[in-house]
């Protein structure tokens, strides 16, 4: 039986931006979930950052993704 692994590398920069994106996104939905800020103050800054977060993801995730090599492995039927 034949399974295919799909391995992908990330290096510490690259995993570094993908959890600061993250981490920027989920900053701006919690400003818009939350009710410190004037309401027209916390719509602008969570959208941003949001926003922000959300496009930054894109080119990130596609370079990601276009270097996933597939490796084949047999596992033995035991």
């Amino acid at each position: 039986m034949e399974n295919s692994v799909r391995t992908t590398t990330i290096s510490f920069p690259e995993l570094f931006l993908i959890g600061g994106t993250r981490a920027i996104m989920g900053c701006g939905l919690g400003l818009l979930l939350a009710d410190r800020l004037d309401s027209t103050q916390r719509k602008a800054i969570g959208w941003t950052l949001f926003s922000v977060g959300a496009v930054s993801t894109i080119p990130l995730a596609l370079e990601v993704l276009s270097g996933r090599k597939a490796a084949h492995s047999e596992i033995a039927a035991a």
